[in-house]
Parts: structure tokens; C-alpha cells; sequence
């Protein structure tokens, strides 16, 4: 169960830089590295959660499922 809670909190913290991201593009008029730490956030939080899904699976602790047809 606490693995799935991690994955939920990595995913929302995904969102929350990809959102942050987009308001400093919008909003800043000047020359900040918002944009761009926003964008390391994200991509450090992505690459978190695919090595924590990783080791998850790798443990047990969640089982892949393919789609039937």
C-alpha cells in the first residue's frame, strides 16, 4: 500500500512542477531560471518515479497487467 501512496505523491508532484512550469512561461517578463528549475524538478521527480515503479515491480510489490482484447 505505501508504494502506491510514493507513486501518487510523485505523479502529483509531476503535475505541480509541469503547472509551475507553465505559469513562469506565461507570467515571467523577466529573465529568471524558474522555467528552467521547474523543468529539472520534473524531470528528476520522472525519472524517480520510473526507477521506484522499477524496483516495485522488481520486489513483488505491483504486478504489470497488458490489455485483453
Amino acid at each position: 500500500m505505501w508504494i502506491k501512496v510514493l507513486i501518487i505523491i510523485c505523479l502529483l508532484g509531476i503535475i505541480a512542477s509541469l503547472f509551475k512550469g507553465l505559469f513562469h512561461l506565461v507570467g515571467d517578463q523577466s529573465d529568471s531560471k524558474r522555467m528552467v528549475n521547474a523543468l529539472t524538478v520534473r524531470i528528476a521527480l520522472s525519472v524517480a518515479l520510473f526507477i521506484l515503479m522499477f524496483i516495485a515491480w522488481q520486489q513483488g510489490l505491483i504486478q504489470p497487467h497488458g490489455i485483453h482484447q
